[in-house]
């Protein structure tokens, strides 16, 4: 059986893209950025191998849509290295080993942690009150418990330190590794607790900054970052255990 075949009937999102039981007619079909999420989700859970190739065509029955968006979220998932693209072959999955995640997430939280003791020292009012309207954002949906939904603020948030940090260099690396662990950093959120805890770090790390605290917010950037790896190793080991 095809890797597609295989999760047919597995999420969420095949399911919004068939047509209603109630006779109401078909639900809103899903969106590009909503089927690279369950794609996403599905190959760092390993319910994809390595080197299984997407057919966009499978795709596309599969979340009943065109071939557009599916195309659309597979150079999505390429450019955070999820899949790669082979030309006149297709689109193969990759998969990070869980010691190079590991050393990545090391990577990610000193150049977060630079770019909070950098943001510390050169964020103005304007940066200061967008990144306190951000953490804003991220408390309303963790009162949600939508994980997802706070992931997407999370981001917001952490991309603002980066533009704070006025390092353009530094901006662009944090950007680029950022992009590479986004499915990690939104699968580690799932852990049990680790929002509300998230969401705590994030007032230490905006406290330090509004205080002009450069050690502070290095400190707290870099813990924050450091538990994350920590927490998908956590995960990790549940999905092993909950396996066959």
């Amino acid at each position: 059986m095809d890797a597609q075949n295989r999760f047919a009937a597995s999420d969420d999102m095949a399911t919004v893209a068939r047509p209603s039981s109630e006779g109401r007619g078909p639900l809103v079909r899903p969106k590009a950025g909503e089927i690279r999420d369950v794609l996403e989700q599905e190959i760092v859970t390993g319910a994809w191998g390595a080197g299984d190739r997407l057919d966009e065509s499978a795709l596309a029955a599969r979340f009943g849509v065109s071939r557009t968006p599916i195309r659309e979220a597979i150079n999505q998932l390429a450019s955070a290295a999820l899949i790669e693209q082979i030309p006149n072959r297709g689109a193969f999955v990759r998969q990070v080993g869980l010691a190079q995640l590991v050393e990545m997430f090391e990577v990610m939280a000193e150049l977060e942690g630079m770019a909070g003791r950098l943001a510390a020292r050169r964020a103005d009012a304007k940066a200061l009150q967008s990144l306190n309207q951000a953490h804003a954002a991220c408390a309303a949906a963790a009162r949600s418990r939508d994980s997802d939904a706070y992931y997407y603020e999370n981001e917001r948030f952490h991309h603002l330190i980066y533009e704070a940090c006025g390092n353009a260099f530094l901006i662009a690396e944090a950007k680029r590794l950022h992009q590479r662990l986004k499915a990690y950093r939104r699968l580690q959120l799932r852990v049990a607790q680790r929002t509300p805890q998230s969401l705590a770090e994030h007032e230490r790390i905006v406290a330090a900054i509004g205080a002009g605290d450069g050690e502070a917010a290095e400190r707290e950037l870099r813990a924050h970052v450091t538990v994350q790896g920590e927490r998908f190793a956590d995960l990790v080991a549940s999905l092993d255990r909950s396996g066959p």
